[in-house]
């Protein structure tokens, strides 16, 4: 049963050549072109028909060297290869020759698994009158999905079930828009996705106290993301209290992450789960954010700075800088810093 299950319902490949690929995306071609490819799979549980890599690429560290063995008996009728590793690959099968396997397979899927265009609006969906669509006949709008009057939609937009989309937005081409997610107050750039649950340009958690009471500050700001920005499920983007809250172009935000109005976050920049920042930070280019780290508000963060798991920020991190702990602090002094003190401990009990 539970196989039938995985045939229904794992995703659909779109069938395809090792030729074809190889000449879409500049791979070498050794063996037959005409192998016909129905799916993509781990090297070690690959079955025929399918394609799989092997690489030994050793920059990224969340993917492990496979012992060459695994090559060698692997039943995948297409791979993936580096040129030291011809002469290990099975006889018989199809290879498709690069330098990095690895980079080569992300455009590999995209291809192979890329999901069927959608196109036209829900006779279920609310749509209001006044909604700018530039180009309609592209667009994709699910049932229960809600635009309002002054919202602005791009071409190729795919907006999900229950989706809310507010007068005072603006959707980028090729966006996708995940179900239930609410943005208003915001303009988002081109080849966006925001995955289900995301809200996006709700005001911020902007109170001052007078006479005792805690009074909310009106916003007036706004959210901006760049192009090619992604936004995790059930994350929160606040819109500005004046200045507007900007993410730059190829950001990339996990799940369950609250940024703050008036936050500025830089390019190409990674957000792992439950980061929560506060409002007025500054972040560089290439900034990468641990799960659940903390930052702390009108912190600046320079370029490329790297700050660990659970790290809580209260000051400015310069270039490069790696940081980690609470409070956080150079990760290489911290970790010195924790073997002193466990060699002190060490030596206490011992004494």
């Amino acid at each position: 049963m539970q196989k039938i299950l995985r045939l229904l319902f794992a995703p659909k490949a779109t069938k395809t050549t090792a030729g074809t690929l190889a000449e879409k995306f500049g791979l070498e071609l050794r063996g037959n072109g005409c192998t016909i490819i129905s799916g993509v799979a781990p090297i070690a549980d690959a079955a025929p028909g399918q394609l799989s890599f092997y690489s030994t690429e050793t920059n990224a560290a969340a993917f492990r060297i496979l012992p060459i063995e695994t090559l060698r008996n692997t039943k995948a009728s297409v791979i993936v290869v580096q040129p030291e590793h011809v002469k290990d690959a099975p006889k018989g099968a199809t290879l498709l020759i690069t330098d990095s396997p690895r980079n080569a397979m992300v455009k590999i899927l995209g291809a192979v698994y890329a999901a069927p265009p959608r196109r036209g609006i829900s006779w279920r969906a609310n749509i209001e009158r006044g909604v700018f669509f530039r180009n309609k006949q592209s667009v994709y709008v699910a049932p229960g999905a809600v635009i309002c009057r002054g919202a602005a939609i791009g071409a190729n937009v795919k907006i999900e079930s229950g989706a809310f989309i507010g007068g005072g937005a603006i959707i980028g081409a090729n966006t996708t828009i995940g179900p239930n997610v609410f943005i208003d107050n915001a303009t988002l750039g081109r080849d966006c996705v925001v995955q289900a649950g995301a809200v996006i340009g709700k005001d911020g958690f902007g109170f001052t106290r007078q006479e005792g009471k805690n009074v909310f500050i009106p916003h007036a700001g706004r959210v901006r993301l760049g192009d090619r920005v992604s936004v995790g499920a059930n994350s929160c983007i606040d819109r500005g209290m004046m200045a507007d809250t900007q993410i730059g172009d190829g950001t990339k935000i996990d799940n369950l992450v609250q940024i703050a109005h008036g936050v500025i976050i830089g390019k190409e920049c990674f957000l792992a789960a439950l980061t929560g920042i506060a409002g007025g930070v500054v972040a560089g280019d290439r900034v990468l954010f641990g799960g659940n780290a903390g930052i702390t508000n009108g912190i600046k963060i320079s370029d490329d700075a790297e700050i660990a798991a659970k790290s809580g920020v209260f000051r400015d991190i310069p270039p490069g800088e790696k940081v980690l702990g609470y409070p956080a602090a150079n990760a290489i002094e911290t970790l010195r810093m924790h073997a002193w003190v466990k060699k002190q401990m060490k030596g206490k009990n011992n004494g």
